[in-house]
């Protein structure tokens, strides 16, 4: 595993955090946040993602793609109600928030039984006739991901957000991915597909 996390890193030109996250005073930080986002992560809204439980080196990395979509929408991800939000965030506050989510717990879902056999299939198997490759591979058979390369836990995540995202990066809509690896594999999904993978991963643990 250790092997494979740095060849990742090597591939994705994932780097350390300069700064080392503070959960306590992430815990602070994160009162302006729950309106969407829920005081531990877990948003009540679909439309919101959950980041409870997220890797911290993605949501670093969200937060800085946020913040150079603030400043020019060609750039980064932009978001017209995350720009003010995370405007004037510190690199250190950034880390801080980042350390906390990572530390709660996602709430998981059950999964609606139509959707449960594709959807297996697609996250373990994916689809060789598409090209499309199974999402384990880089986000975990437990949907962790891999915080060393950047790779997002996906693992409780709100379907209804999970289809937007996909959908975004088959689109080329949202395109901070690195080496556009998720707008490759996205472009190639039906919509069938993507909605499957979508639910499956609500409770996939």
């Amino acid at each position: 595993m250790k092997k494979l996390a740095i060849i990742a890193l090597f591939l994705f030109g994932a780097t350390a955090s300069a700064q080392e996250g503070d959960a306590a005073k992430g815990a602070e930080l994160a009162a302006t946040c729950a309106a969407c986002h829920g005081q531990d992560g877990n948003s009540a809204n679909a439309m919101w993602p959950k980041l409870a439980g997220q890797n911290a080196k993605y949501l670093e990395k969200q937060i800085k793609d946020f913040q150079a979509g603030a400043k020019d929408q060609s750039q980064g991800r932009y978001d017209p109600s995350m720009a003010p939000m995370v405007a004037n965030l510190s690199e250190q506050d950034i880390a801080d928030l980042s350390a906390y989510y990572a530390a709660q717990e996602t709430q998981l879902g059950a999964v609606p039984k139509e959707f449960i056999d594709l959807g297996k299939k697609i996250y373990f198997q994916g689809d060789a006739e598409r090209g499309i490759p199974a999402c384990s591979a880089c986000h975990g058979a437990a949907g962790q991901g891999l915080d060393l390369a950047g790779y997002p836990a996906v693992s409780g995540q709100h379907p209804e957000y999970a289809i937007k995202q996909l959908k975004a990066f088959a689109w080329a809509k949202r395109a901070n991915d690195n080496n556009a690896v998720m707008r490759d594999i996205a472009n190639r999904m039906s919509e069938q597909q993507i909605e499957a993978v979508a639910h499956f991963m609500l409770g996939l643990h």
